[in-house]
């Protein structure tokens, strides 16, 4: 089993700066692509409107009002593709801004000290 530490810790991060909700919306919307039941799919469509898109939601996203009306128009029947141009755009804020400020910030940089002193001395067992 291989266990990928990088969003977890990115993750970390985005709470420091009280922005984690782009990196949990992306993360919902990649769980709810995996969606097969047509029922489930819809009331979990309307959860992460609820939680994410509706305005003064408690974790609003930044996207803009012609995407939060798709999005709207699309929770009638919602498919896997329905939160697709939002995911996309939060994508892109987070390649932007927020991963970028991650990669220089101290908590990075320590993290990544840490991690480079403890592989340059190996344990012998």
């Amino acid at each position: 089993m291989v266990i990928t530490y990088g969003p977890m810790i990115y993750q970390a991060y985005l709470e420091t700066e009280h922005s984690e909700e782009n990196m949990k919306f992306w993360l919902a919307c990649e769980a709810y692509k995996k969606i097969t039941s047509q029922r489930k799919r819809i009331s979990v469509a309307r959860k992460l409107f609820t939680k994410y898109i509706e305005p003064q939601a408690p974790n609003e996203i930044n996207i803009d009002n012609p995407v939060r009306k798709t999005i709207i128009r699309n929770l009638q029947e919602p498919t896997e593709s329905c939160f697709d141009e939002a995911q996309r755009i939060i994508y892109m804020h987070m390649e932007r801004d927020s991963y970028p400020r991650f990669l220089e910030s101290k908590f990075y940089q320590e993290l990544k000290h840490s991690f480079q002193t403890s592989s340059n001395n190996p344990t012998i067992n």
